[in-house]
């Protein structure tokens, strides 16, 4: 047990990407360029595409309840990455509002799989990167060389996304939600498990 309460965000973000690919791979098809086409187009599609009671092709869509359990997984693995992180964090208001703003992300982002999946989105992710963005502050301040860095490109990257989505160029965003997700996950893995609370709290002692 106690090893589970350690290793919950990585066992419940392992969960998610397998529950994840199970549905990729059982999307029956169609894309927003091509309704014809078949299966789960990486270029073309969006993540949302597996959520839908029908495929974009029409039939009907066999990955949608594989993807709520990945989408619970991943909230679940979130919410419980940034209480953790929280506790390193030496500002009490910062730590207080990584905390409870992170952990009301969960559901927000799971309920992006309901017909409500744009405001839920919009939501879950203003919340998510105001977490990211506190983080990145007291990560900026201390001596995690390569989290600075990480974490300036993973910000770069999410604001690079919304600006696609308010302009509407679809063609590029679907690639650069795979690369956004993609850098967020390894951003929370790599948090959780390569910094402690020493890391944000001997700057300021020093």
């Amino acid at each position: 047990m106690k090893l589970l309460k350690s290793h919950v965000v990585l066992i419940a973000m392992i969960i998610a990407l397998i529950f994840m690919f199970i549905a990729i791979t059982v999307y029956p098809g169609g894309t927003y360029q091509n309704e014809s086409s078949i299966g789960f187009d990486w270029s073309k599609n969006f993540f949302s595409n597996l959520f839908g009671e029908k495929a974009l092709n029409g039939a009907e869509n066999t990955s949608k309840y594989w993807a709520f359990t990945g989408m619970f997984f991943y909230s679940l693995s979130c919410a419980v990455f940034f209480v953790h992180i929280s506790k390193k964090i030496p500002n009490r208001t910062a730590s207080n509002f990584i905390k409870y703003a992170g952990v009301l992300t969960m559901p927000f982002t799971f309920f992006i799989v309901t017909p409500f999946h744009d405001v839920m989105l919009a939501i879950s992710s203003n919340l998510f990167y105001s977490c990211i963005v506190c983080i990145t502050v007291y990560v900026l301040k201390s001596e995690l060389s390569f989290f600075k860095y990480y974490c300036m490109f993973c910000l770069f990257i999410f604001y690079f996304a919304t600006y696609l989505y308010i302009t509407g160029q679809w063609g590029l965003l679907s690639l650069i939600q795979k690369i956004n997700n993609g850098s967020t996950i390894i951003l929370i893995i790599g948090l959780e498990y390569f910094t402690d609370q020493s890391d944000f709290y001997k700057r300021r002692f020093q």
